[in-house]
């Protein structure tokens, strides 16, 4: 369960869009934005930055395609149709406009969010993800420098079909536990409430399936990515970085994407809303606020 500033359940409820049936929590009151997870996570992750954020905004945060509780349709992972289910819900939910803060795969999702639904989005947070197209696959690879640093070993693992599926049937907990752990610099983060949901979501018929497609299309990604980056996008994107995990890399790879990008790292992995929520927090609410202030202001100017 995840609550509000008021220790209030977030309400609750699906949405059919873009050919697939998405579960979503919200709650909180003005200007919205939407939380986008990673992977292997679910909208549970972030439920320490919720209250934080609910005086001030509207949070949706939905359980990816194929992920969490949301439904898990045969195709359609790529970043391109993932984030244009996202801009399907945001619509149904009437919000016209709203910021967006993605982690891992889900940054990589609201990247392709805001290149695809300009009009919409106002402002982005782009947090521990690496870019398809713009050095993510480099990190596959097996070389000294990514053994004694960050080597993404599973994602070449991930991509070969039918084999990772026999190998992790039945043994969800202990992959889930090893990468929710191994990946943050505050391990006990990673309660046993956390990964019981994760591994509860991972577990149900075709969890694992919908999870290894989204790696799948990582090649399909880079191509969306290289195209969208054609033109640079025109909003602020403030990148974050955990310092023993992607950290001053996480604005590099913003800055391929977008003009305004500011970059900040904590003293933390991968999980920042998990590890260090409270300095998250200190960090985008002032961002998301100066971006609402600027888009009142062209608001009252345009009306004038």
């Amino acid at each position: 369960m995840t609550y509000d500033h008021d220790g209030a359940p977030m309400r609750t409820g699906r949405a059919t869009v873009n050919g697939t049936s998405l579960h979503y929590r919200t709650a909180g009151s003005g200007p919205a934005v939407v939380l986008l997870h990673g992977v292997p996570k679910t909208g549970y992750h972030w439920r320490r930055l919720v209250p934080k954020l609910t005086p001030h905004h509207t949070v949706v945060v939905p359980d990816l395609r194929g992920l969490g509780d949301s439904a898990r349709p045969a195709d359609g992972y790529d970043s391109g149709t993932m984030s244009d289910d996202i801009a399907g819900l945001a619509a149904g939910l009437g919000h016209e406009t709203y910021a967006v803060i993605g982690e891992d795969w889900g940054a990589v999702i609201d990247y392709q969010l805001a290149a695809r639904h300009r009009d919409h989005v106002t402002s982005l947070v782009f947090a521990e993800a690496l870019l398809p197209g713009f050095g993510f696959e480099d990190h596959t690879a097996l070389t000294p420098e990514n053994v004694s640093g960050m080597h993404l070993w599973h994602r070449g693992f991930y991509f070969q079909p039918d084999v990772p599926e026999m190998l992790i049937s039945g043994h969800e907990r202990e992959l889930i536990t090893y990468m929710i752990k191994n990946e943050r610099s505050h391990p006990d983060t990673a309660t046993p409430e956390a990964v019981e949901e994760y591994v509860r979501c991972y577990s149900l018929p075709g969890g694992i399936r919908a999870m290894l497609a989204v790696y799948r299309t990582m090649l399909t990604d880079a191509e969306q990515n290289r195209e969208a980056a054609r033109k640079k996008l025109d909003i602020p994107d403030l990148a974050l970085g955990g310092s023993a995990f992607i950290g001053e890399r996480n604005a590099e790879q913003a800055r391929f994407v977008a003009h305004d990008v500011t970059g900040h790292v904590f003293d933390a992995g991968h999980d920042l809303a998990e590890e260090v929520p409270d300095e998250m927090a200190a960090v985008v609410l002032p961002f998301l606020a100066a971006r609402a202030c600027d888009t009142r202001g062209l608001s009252i100017r345009t009306n004038a």
